[in-house]
């Protein structure tokens, strides 16, 4: 496929501006997408991990500062049978750049894709004319690109020199980022701003605004087994148990909270009283406060039901994206990236979403970010994810541009 040229922004009256933008390499850039986007990274694909890691490690190298992998934390999960296992992640990119700088920023990606090791979902092609689908292109081995081109941009300029960051690029995003928490949380510390490179939440270059939360928990219940038509008074039924738990919690939805009751597993022969269940639920909290309420109500239905059929509950689990909402100095930065759009004639509009990524945890930091900074595209988790290839220039010109402006201006 042909590589595309540079897009020509409108006249900045800032030479050095000006020449700062113009340095982008769409070519490099679209080459570095679609080599990444071919390697097979799900999310429990580890050594297509380990391998999409080495490559960026080279990449991000040609950065000042010092590449670590650092390794993830181990996951906690509960099996169908209720036992607590853990599961393994990859490595995590970090790249530290002028770490003793009074003013740093954090830039935030995730190499891991919702893809298995046996997708068939393999190859880039060409949909139409600037048009490309590949699995994680959108989501986001283009919002990578973006970032390591930004940053080359930015570093261009001398007043780079005033401010640090770090990058990091985690293995795990697409499944709650559970081993790489720790990690965000710690080099969420003290920044100034932050950036992460989700793709736009429509193909126009809508950016995301405030995010609700997002929890996943899992109930088992521990009943007592006994013959179904012998003695079926001596039993406690921990099928029915858990099914009470289900129907109770969906009654606590509300505007402010959603909760989806998703699968109960469990059960034994049609004879048997069923003496163990595992109940799978997710919730979606628009706000601190009913994130607050709803653990407070989540115990007493727990022990409400416990009480009431004899039987054993334990939780597993939590809220592991709190919600994001635009606070002051998250407006000032979504006006910053709204002016440096402007400057480059690009549109700019902003909604809020349901869905969730690593900005919710950047934002309980109390760090103000944007997080959908990648590339424009679309139809993201299918078969049919697309990403426009010029939006890959586009969005490194304006993150080159915001990053200039946070040096010089702040917020």
């Amino acid at each position: 496929m042909k590589p595309p040229s540079a897009p020509l922004p409108p006249p900045l009256a800032d030479p050095a501006l000006a020449a700062m933008v113009e340095r982008v390499d769409a070519p490099g850039m679209l080459a570095r997408a679609v080599g990444w986007s071919e390697m097979q990274t799900g999310t429990g694909n580890l050594p297509g991990l380990a391998a999409q890691a080495t490559a960026l490690a080279d990449a991000f190298a040609a950065l000042p500062g010092e590449v670590v992998l650092e390794p993830a934390d181990p996951v906690s999960a509960i099996d169908a049978e209720g036992r607590e296992t853990l599961i393994e992640r990859g490595r995590n990119l970090v790249l530290s750049v002028r770490p003793d700088a009074e003013r740093r920023f954090l830039l935030t990606g995730h190499m891991d894709t919702v893809f298995p090791a046996d997708t068939g979902f393999r190859n880039v092609r060409e949909i139409e004319p600037g048009v490309l689908g590949g699995p994680g292109l959108a989501d986001m081995k283009g919002g990578i690109a973006v970032i390591l081109e930004a940053l080359r941009l930015f570093e261009n300029v001398p007043e780079a020199g005033r401010v640090g960051y770090d990058v990091m690029i985690n293995s795990d995003e697409e499944t709650g980022s559970g081993g790489s928490a720790a990690l965000i949380a710690r080099l969420a510390r003290g920044k100034y701003a932050a950036l992460t490179y989700e793709p736009s939440t429509l193909p126009d270059g809508t950016f995301a605004g405030a995010r609700g939360g997002s929890g996943n928990y899992s109930v088992i219940v521990t009943g007592r087994s006994a013959h179904a038509g012998r003695n079926p008074q001596d039993g406690r039924n921990a099928v029915v148990a858990a099914a009470e738990i289900a129907v109770r919690l969906a009654a606590l939805s509300h505007p402010d909270l959603s909760i989806n009751p998703a699968k109960i597993e469990g059960g034994a022969a049609n004879n048997v009283v069923p003496d163990h269940a595992v109940l799978r639920f997710n919730i979606r909290p628009k706000s601190a406060a009913a994130a607050e309420a709803f653990a407070s109500a989540l115990k007493a239905l727990l022990d409400d039901v416990a009480a009431s059929r004899d039987v054993g509950v334990h939780l597993h689990g939590g809220i592991s994206r709190p919600p994001k909402p635009v606070d002051p100095r998250a407006q000032a930065l979504f006006d910053t990236v709204r002016d440096c759009s402007a400057l480059l004639g690009l549109a700019f509009a902003r909604r809020d979403t349901g869905g969730v990524c690593d900005g919710n945890n950047i934002a309980a930091a109390h760090v103000p970010v944007v997080d959908t900074m990648g590339v424009r595209g679309g139809s993201i988790h299918s078969p049919d994810e697309f990403m426009i290839v010029d939006s890959l220039a586009e969005r490194a010109q304006l993150s080159a541009l915001v990053l200039h402006s946070l040096a010089t201006r702040g917020l």
